[in-house]
C-alpha cells in the first residue's frame, strides 16, 4: 500500500539562464497563457529569492490544467545525465501533431530529432532542446 495518494502532478519547474529567452521559446513553441508572470522584475533586489514573487518567473496554464513554470538561476548548465532532471514529455494528439510539430520546429530553427516510433510502448516521440538545453519531448499515441 502506497503512502501517499496522489493523483498526479501539479506543476513542473525548470530552471533557465534568461528567462527572457526561455519565454520566447517556450511562447513560441508551446503558446499557452501565462498564468502569472514576474519576469518583468527578475531584476529587482530580492526578486529571484522570493517565493511571493515566483523568483521572477513565468508559470503557464497547460491545456490539461497542469502548470509549467521557468524560474531563473545563474550560469548553471544542464546535464541529463547528472541526478534530477532527464527530460520532460509533453503529450500531443496523433503522430500527424508530431509530423506539424517538426515543421513548425524548422520554421523557428529549433534544432531536433527525428520522429521515433516506439511500437512497444504504443508511441511516438519528437526530441528536442530548448534554450539552455534542457531535453524536451513530445509524445503521441500511434
Amino acid at each position: 500500500m502506497a503512502i501517499i495518494n496522489s493523483n498526479g502532478y501539479a506543476h513542473v519547474r525548470l530552471t533557465v539562464t534568461d528567462i527572457a529567452r526561455s519565454k520566447k521559446f517556450y511562447d513560441d513553441v508551446f503558446g499557452w497563457p501565462a498564468q502569472i508572470d514576474m519576469s518583468h522584475e527578475v531584476n529587482e533586489p530580492g526578486t529571484t529569492e522570493d517565493p511571493q514573487k515566483f523568483y521572477g518567473g513565468t508559470i503557464y496554464l497547460t491545456p490539461s490544467g497542469a502548470l509549467f513554470g521557468l524560474r531563473p538561476v545563474g550560469e548553471q548548465t544542464f546535464d541529463s545525465t547528472a541526478t534530477g532532471l532527464d527530460h520532460v514529455s509533453f503529450t500531443v494528439d496523433s503522430r500527424d501533431d508530431l509530423v506539424a510539430a517538426v515543421k513548425g520546429l524548422d520554421e523557428l530553427g529549433v534544432a531536433h530529432g527525428e520522429i521515433i516510433d516506439m511500437e512497444a510502448a504504443g508511441l511516438a516521440i519528437l526530441s528536442f532542446q530548448d534554450p539552455d538545453d534542457i531535453n524536451l519531448e513530445l509524445t503521441a499515441p500511434i
